[in-house]
């Protein structure tokens, strides 16, 4: 049991095992939905949930219902994205996909008909979850719920495959922000407030950087397949840029939202991250090193790697600060 742990641990930090060590089902299973992206989404969730706390009368079993449906939904998405990727011709022994972190199918981790069923088996549960929140908390929980699975499955999927149009990292935003945020906080406390919507743009912003990072490590790949990603579109060096500014920009947006009373003072905890701010916008100046540095499991992903300590760091310091003032409320306003 301790082996199996410290092998979940290991594809939960780096999203991949190493060759010596014996694979369990668990295992396979994070590799094949991607589980160590899965944070993200717990964050958003608790981000929502939290907000939700100012609320009387909040109701945390359909608070858990969602995060749990909402987890499920992006290990759907991850797979849905890795077959219609290899369906496209997208995925190959020689993209960089295969590279970083096992494919499903072309590792062997998985049959291609045994992907489509776990994707469909997913896809029922979140529909479960779905039908019974929406019978509890009305419809504008489905319309968050098929939003979110518009974004999900045609941004790679045809005919749309948003990805391939500069759409993907807007998609992105959209659906860790005010989808998941937004959604989150309407189900537990069974109504919409517009300054969720917007308190929720600051963890989405560090959620598109994070897929903004990832695309710049891919420009040259997805340019050579036809992949116009939001970075193949600008340029590597304006895509750069934005992705610092979308860093930076979480911390300016969430101070401006604490001088407003929006948000509660405890929240500039965050600020406990522009150490780690300052050490990334470095990295992202500089150009990749030319191979993989010692020890590191991503390659040949790089920037994508970076933007994700901050988006960790700063989430979980957000998560933390809207604790507190859920308990010890300190507003300006």
């Amino acid at each position: 049991m301790a082996s199996a742990v410290q092998n979940w641990a290991e594809i939960l930090r780096t999203q991949n095992l190493a060759a010596d060590r014996a694979m369990d089902g668990v295992s396979r299973w994070l590799l094949i939905t991607r589980a160590s992206v899965f944070p993200m989404t717990v964050l958003s969730a608790a981000i929502g949930g939290l907000f939700a706390a100012r609320v009387p009368g909040a109701h945390w079993g359909y608070f858990a219902l969602a995060l749990v449906g909402m987890v499920l939904a992006h290990a759907a998405n991850n797979m849905i994205n890795d077959y219609f990727d290899l369906e496209a011709g997208v995925d190959t022994e020689s993209y960089v996909r295969t590279q970083y972190a096992p494919h499903p199918v072309l590792s062997g981790l998985v049959s291609k008909s045994g992907l489509l069923f776990a994707i469909a088996a997913v896809n029922l549960l979140d529909l479960g979850i779905l039908l019974y929140l929406t019978e509890q908390r009305g419809w504008m929980v489905a319309l968050f719920a098929v939003l979110g699975l518009f974004v999900s499955v045609f941004y790679v999927a045809p005919p749309l495959q948003l990805k391939h149009r500069g759409l993907g990292e807007p998609g992105v935003f959209v659906v860790w922000g005010p989808l998941m945020i937004g959604g989150t906080y309407f189900v537990t406390t069974g109504s919409f407030a517009p300054w969720v919507i917007v308190a929720s743009f600051p963890y989405a912003m560090l959620v598109a950087a994070v897929l903004m990072g990832k695309h710049i490590d891919k420009l040259d790949a997805d340019t050579a397949k036809g992949i116009r990603t939001l970075p193949v579109l600008l340029g590597r060096e304006r895509a750069t840029f934005l992705t610092q500014e979308l860093l930076v920009g979480f911390f300016v947006f969430v101070v401006c939202l604490v001088l407003v009373g929006t948000l509660g003072v405890w929240t500039l905890l965050v600020l406990l991250a522009v150490p780690r701010l300052a050490q990334v916008l470095r990295v992202f100046s500089e150009p990749p090193p030319a191979a993989a540095p010692r020890g590191y499991p991503l390659w040949p992903l790089w920037y994508v790697s970076w933007a994700f300590l901050v988006t960790r760091r700063a989430g979980v310091l957000f998560v933390l600060g809207l604790l507190l003032d859920a308990i010890f409320p300190v507003h300006l306003s």
